[in-house]
């Protein structure tokens, strides 16, 4: 499906604001709410909205660190740290990598003891570095449809 520029509209209004009523994205973009709701419906319908989420705040429910963490796998390691790692509930983001490195995750920790512990599961898997985030640089970018 070609994005049309009605339907760029309505994707940048809900990744500013995914609670905005459907009548209020009409309102920004010119079009009635059913015809809204009717073009959210079919982006869903076609995966181009994968779904609706709450940002939280990590260190507001009780995680101190936030960290980058990639992982080299040993050989033959790697496909079960990828089933594996689902069930880590540190990990908050993890993607398959080209380059030196397999994976690359985005993990939020309680404390250093609890990054020490994390690392230690890792270590059955393969070499990893560990990088501590300092800040947030972008809060969050709209994806911006591809010409």
């Amino acid at each position: 499906m070609k994005l049309d520029e009605l339907n760029i509209k309505i994707l940048n209004c809900l990744q500013h604001n995914a609670r905005q009523s459907n009548a209020e994205i009409g309102r920004q973009v010119g079009i009635t709410s059913p015809a809204v709701s009717e073009r959210i419906k079919k982006m869903e319908d076609l995966g181009i909205i994968e779904g609706y989420k709450a940002m939280v705040a990590p260190l507001e429910m009780g995680y101190q660190l936030k960290a980058i963490i990639t992982l080299r796998a040993f050989m033959g390691k790697l496909k079960p740290f990828l089933d594996k790692v689902k069930n880590f509930d540190e990990v908050v983001n993890c993607y398959r990598i080209t380059g030196d490195e397999n994976i690359v995750m985005e993990v939020v920790l309680k404390n250093q003891k609890h990054l020490e512990a994390f690392i230690d599961n890792l270590i059955i898997y393969g070499e990893s570095k560990t990088q501590i985030v300092l800040s947030r640089v972008i809060r969050h970018k709209s994806i911006k449809a591809a010409e």
